[in-house]
């Protein structure tokens, strides 16, 4: 990718509170110095005051750093920050939801395909006592027509504190190259993110050597510190950690868990993903140890099986990845239901097809999404999962929910 306009290199500086500590910045990446996986903090990111203030009667606990402070993540390597960012370009869900987690959902500028997928944290953020997520007023990244690209005159064009994208991600796309990445770190903001933890897959070419894989909770601790928000992260964890341990202890045996098939379904045809693998895209589903009926397969994201082979595998519970932004599971039922093969999966005659959770999922979502998919899985432990076409997070009465609304309404609202 050419820069068709020479000129600004030299004219467009970087904001002052975002400073070069990028590894990415000249040969850092390509000979290995990327900060280790940042087991241990960096001087600046633990010298920090605590500091509260009261606003429209809310107590927040804050942590704010009293001189620049710096937070590494591969493939970026270390980023050094004067001040949280307010001006964050956004790629995925994931990072979206983690922003609004820690009080700055109003610092997104972008998503990168139609920005009504915003409308996916408005199903659960629903159900969240004053949380919301203005995604309409954002700027789309990528056309999603054709080839997947994004203008590198965007980048320009919102003018970012931060770029909270993996910059493997954007090389991945036609047109770019590492060139490219390093020109918009040094001319307008750093990158700060990581894509390929999705399922531990390879990274582009130029960063496979160093690139290194998180936990979804891992990486939202570290974009915690980046916004300054520790407290909120480690108050979301310690519920999420609740949520796990409840889910645990009712867990049945596993001789009598069910076979469990996710899937993408379109034009007849059947897109399998394992779910027991590592990756954040499991983070709601792989801790509840079901038996996954494409465990024998070898499964890729070119996979796909047509109807006679899924009856043949005919797992007793089919989850429809992204139930809840892209599909309309119903008319996916009904459509199932009336196919002359379709009708005979199990999943299908006892009314066990779900709309299943979006594996680019934040904090926020995962808690949502286990707390989903263990009713889907298994009722008799964690109560009946109600029936679902579209729209909000159902309502689940008081008594039948995995964990507390309030308390993490509270916690992304600042009073903790």
């Amino acid at each position: 990718m050419t820069d068709t306009d020479s000129s600004r290199s030299g004219n467009h500086t970087r904001r002052a509170y975002l400073k070069g500590g990028s590894a990415f910045v000249g040969v850092g990446l390509l000979t290995g110095c990327l900060g280790g996986g940042d087991s241990t903090s960096s001087p600046t990111e633990e010298r920090t005051d605590q500091t509260t203030t009261i606003t429209d009667g809310v107590t927040e606990t804050s942590t704010q750093s009293d001189q620049p402070y710096s937070v590494t993540m591969s493939p970026a390597g270390t980023v050094e920050f004067e001040e949280p960012p307010t001006n964050v370009m956004v790629y995925n869900l994931l990072y979206a939801d983690m922003a609004v987690a820690y009080g700055y959902g109003d610092a997104v500028n972008s998503l990168g395909f139609s920005t009504e997928i915003g409308g996916a944290l408005d199903a659960f953020y629903e159900r969240l006592e004053d949380v919301s997520f203005d995604h309409e007023s954002l700027t789309q990244l990528n056309t999603g027509s054709g080839n997947l690209t994004v203008d590198m005159e965007l980048f320009y064009e919102l003018d970012s504190d931060l770029h909270l994208i993996d910059p493997a991600l954007i090389a991945s796309f036609d047109g770019w190259t590492v060139d490219d990445i390093e020109e918009i770190t040094e001319n307008i903001a750093p990158f700060f993110g990581n894509n390929y933890s999705r399922r531990n897959t390879e990274p582009p070419k130029p960063y496979r050597d160093d690139y290194e894989y998180y936990t979804l909770w891992e990486i939202s601790e570290k974009v915690a510190k980046v916004f300054q928000a520790q407290q909120r992260y480690e108050a979301l964890a310690s519920i999420h950690d609740d949520l796990l341990a409840t889910i645990e202890s009712d867990l049945p045996p596993e001789r009598e868990r069910p076979t469990v098939g996710s899937v993408l379904y379109m034009d007849e045809t059947f897109y399998p993903a394992k779910i027991n693998e590592s990756g954040f895209a499991n983070a709601h589903i792989r801790p509840l140890g079901a038996t996954d009926a494409f465990a024998g397969g070898d499964i890729s994201y070119e996979s796909s099986y047509d109807f006679e082979t899924m009856v043949e595998i005919d797992p007793e519970i089919i989850l429809h990845r992204y139930g809840y932004s892209y599909y309309d599971v119903e008319a996916i039922r009904e459509e199932l239901a009336n196919h002359a093969i379709g009708q005979q999966l199990s999943a299908v005659q006892d009314g066990r097809v779900y709309a299943g959770g979006n594996p680019l999922q934040g904090p926020v979502m995962n808690l949502f999404q286990l707390e989903m998919t263990a009713k889907q899985l298994y009722p008799d432990a964690f109560g009946e999962w109600p029936t679902y076409a579209s729209g909000p997070y159902p309502e689940i009465p008081e008594e039948e929910q995995l964990f507390d609304r309030q308390e993490v309404a509270n916690v992304i609202n600042g009073n903790l």
